[in-house]
């Protein structure tokens, strides 16, 4: 049986407030293009659909025409899950609809001790695959089946998704695929020594790893949650990653679609990431201002300049976004520091503008044009109590 596996779509997402959704589009093109010749039999969807609980218009539609093509276009079975960043019972609605159609959306995770994790069987030449699929999991959301500690708090994310997989009636004989979207962490490891991106969001404390020890039931396992492309200490359990960078921190990570062949049990799944290439690549550039210059483009770039100089800042401002359109920010290093040490005379008038625009370096227009409202606002304040 072939496999699919995605995650972290985040559609809507903005990066540096640049709307995303040509190049999500772009990126969901080849995906689509990959289904139709690979014909998988499965496509995964590993939660995190939206970037918001309540995503925009547009955000629904860029969605709504992928899931259709892959409907409509291919022989594939969906199955997709809720991430922490989705609305469960929106991802949930018609859900019982949809299932007749080969598409499972699975927003809510069982809650009430009579009910369990999703499943769907399907069958190939070599016997059933059994597919759980558990949306994100918080474990207040689970104590009526997962219960309490003795003091009657929650149980821990690790002492809950045990508990979940512990009472699932899961057949050692047949193949079995797990899709969750959580922290997981390699048996032996702590959370310091898993590389996150800036584009993820963290709890306090990790307080939602859980050890990776719960996976060893199945087969192969489709995680999201975590942005960058890894396994979780074993081949068959890992993270496909976003589509597409979605953060400065993910400059020059290759995305892609991991493809899964499981055949006969107790074999190793074959796996193979089938590339995605980004509309605009996401680029950190450090060198000086005129050879940062030389290499404009339309990527999404991050300049950090190494000029040990003072600039006109507008001019340079002006001058990177001439070259670079999908600028997002511009950095400095080994710049010197400028002398605040004047002493200002008590009848010297200071423009309160242009003294903030002394202190505070390399701020774009938007900043600029916050600063000047500021101001006004407050000069504004000072006449009418005059």
């Amino acid at each position: 049986m072939k496999i699919f596996h995605l995650s972290d779509l985040h559609i809507g997402l903005k990066l540096y407030n640049r709307d995303l959704l040509e190049d999500q589009k772009y990126v969901f093109d080849q995906i689509i293009k990959y289904a139709k010749e690979e014909a998988p039999d499965v496509i995964l969807i590993a939660g995190d659909i939206y970037d918001k609980a309540v995503p925009s218009a547009e955000a629904v539609e860029v969605f709504d025409d992928f899931i259709a093509v892959l409907a409509n276009e291919t022989s594939s079975t969906v199955m997709t899950i809720s991430g922490n960043h989705d609305s469960a019972p929106r991802v949930d609605t018609y859900r019982r609809v949809l299932a007749k159609q080969k598409l499972f959306m699975i927003g809510k995770p069982p809650v009430m001790p009579d009910e369990y994790i999703e499943k769907v069987t399907l069958t190939d030449e070599f016997g059933p695959v059994n597919f759980y699929l558990l949306p994100f999991v918080k474990p207040s959301m689970v104590k009526l089946i997962t219960g309490t500690d003795a003091d009657g708090r929650n149980l821990s994310y690790n002492e809950a998704m045990h508990a979940l997989i512990a009472r699932e009636n899961i057949d050692p004989d047949e193949r079995n695929v797990f899709v969750s979207h959580q922290f997981y962490l390699p048996v032996g490891k702590t959370a310091d020594d898993v590389e996150r991106m800036e584009s993820e969001i963290r709890t306090v404390g990790n307080i939602d790893e859980i050890s990776a020890d719960v996976l060893a039931p199945f087969d192969y396992v489709a995680l999201g949650h975590i942005h960058k492309p890894m396994t979780v200490g074993d081949d068959r359990f890992r993270y496909s990653g976003t589509p597409m960078p979605y953060s400065v921190s993910e400059a020059g990570q290759k995305k892609g679609v991991v493809m899964v062949t499981l055949r006969e049990k107790g074999s190793a799944p074959s796996i193979t990431v089938l590339p995605l290439e980004p509309l605009h690549e996401v680029r950190v550039i450090e060198d000086t201002l005129e050879e940062i210059l030389k290499q404009g483009c339309d990527d999404y770039v991050t300049a950090v300049l190494t000029d040990k100089v003072e600039f006109d800042i507008f001019d340079m401002q002006a001058r990177l976004r001439a070259a670079f359109p999908n600028l997002l920010e511009i950095r400095r290093v080994n710049t010197q520091r400028a002398d605040y040490s004047r002493k200002i005379q008590a009848d010297e008038e200071l423009d309160p503008y242009e003294l903030c625009c002394s202190f505070l370096k390399d701020i774009d227009e938007d900043s600029l044009a916050i600063i000047r409202d500021i101001i006004n606002s407050i000069e504004s304040s000072g006449e009418e109590d005059t």
